[in-house]
């Protein structure tokens, strides 16, 4: 590598040397982004970068600098504002060349205007549109701002548009950019992309985990009656075995009395070490070794037994949640009624 100009560095060695640069705790950060094929590939570099000459550390550090900053100004204004900024701060020719890149190597996501908006000031563009509209929108949202709207909309649109969320699937460019259009003279942004995957029960879950607990039970309620098989699936994800370790010691130890002590052994086989901590510092001292020695004379279990012995326990937490004997701590201002 010593002899080579730096434009015959390959991007993935330019990854490998900026890993390298940031150090392992950083890099680390950045892998938990990365598919394992991206991974796999640039362990592989890092691992045959045996020296880095000192100018060429800091030519790749510097164009990293320069595409962050690029897509930081594309964020605020677009990507004629992001190469108006560069050009008077690198010139026409360089400019033009970290656009190329950062356009040729990662997506604007549409509606990227919008993420800016405060939530109020959104809701008052959005909230007589059509929920289809709303749906795609929030869609692409941060789930805190997403949250933030849905909790504001009127009661009867809340679960049209958390269904329309839950059921979305792949939305042509034409279709964003025809929404985007609609909105241009309130927000004057245009922003067009590839088939993009969006919405879906993962999103609609990470937005409903968000809200306060009058909007979420609201919605699922509506759910239940109109799309039960989308409500059962989106109340399995909404509170997950291992959110556990997110309750209180009292939560805890109220949600264990009612928990069937196999169900338990059985939940504890394939969970991490907090989880396990977290109970069985909650647990008599003579329960948590029963416990702990039949997770050890019970062999190898079935995934599937394990997943339905988390459910079975999380089933018990929501049905406490709903009696109001605990409480799930959520970002949407639920308030504490003594």
């Amino acid at each position: 590598m010593a002899d080579k100009t730096y434009a015959e560095y390959t991007g993935v060695e330019k990854a490998a040397i900026l890993m390298i640069a940031l150090g392992p705790e950083k890099s680390s950060n950045i892998f938990k982004h990365l598919k394992d094929e991206e991974i796999e590939e640039l362990t592989l570099e890092i691992a045959n970068t045996r020296s880095v000459p000192p100018d060429i550390k800091d030519q790749v550090l510097d164009e990293f600098y320069q595409i962050c900053l690029a897509q930081q100004y594309i964020s605020e204004g677009g990507i004629a504002y992001a190469k108006d900024l560069l050009e008077k701060a690198l010139g026409s020719e360089k400019a033009q060349s970290v656009i190329g890149k950062l356009t040729a190597s990662l997506q604007v996501r549409p509606f990227e205007f919008v993420r800016k908006a405060d939530p109020s000031q959104l809701l008052s563009f959005i909230q007589d549109e059509h929920p289809q509209t709303i749906a795609l929108i929030l869609s692409y949202l941060p789930t805190s701002q997403a949250a933030a709207v849905i909790g504001s909309l009127p009661p009867d649109k809340q679960a049209d548009v958390a269904k329309r969320i839950a059921t979305m699937d792949r939305t042509s460019p034409d279709v964003i950019k025809e929404v985007e259009e609609v909105l241009e003279k309130k927000l004057n942004s245009l922003v067009n992309q590839d088939y993009t995957i969006v919405g879906g029960v993962d999103s609609i879950v990470d937005i409903l985990n968000t809200v306060d607990r009058g909007t979420e039970k609201h919605i699922m309620e509506t759910l239940e009656i109109e799309e039960p098989e989308l409500a059962d699936e989106i109340r399995r994800k909404m509170f997950v075995f291992e959110d556990i370790v997110t309750l209180d010691n009292k939560s805890i130890q109220r949600v264990l009395r009612d928990v069937d002590n196999n169900d338990l052994s059985v939940a504890l086989k394939n969970c991490n070490e907090e989880v396990q901590n977290v109970i069985f510092s909650n647990l008599s001292k003579r329960l948590a070794a029963m416990i702990k020695e039949d997770m050890e004379f019970m062999g190898p279990v079935r995934l599937k037994d394990v997943e339905e012995a988390q459910q079975k326990i999380v089933n018990v937490i929501r049905k406490l949640e709903d009696s109001g004997e605990i409480i799930i701590s959520r970002g949407g201002g639920d308030e504490i009624v003594v």
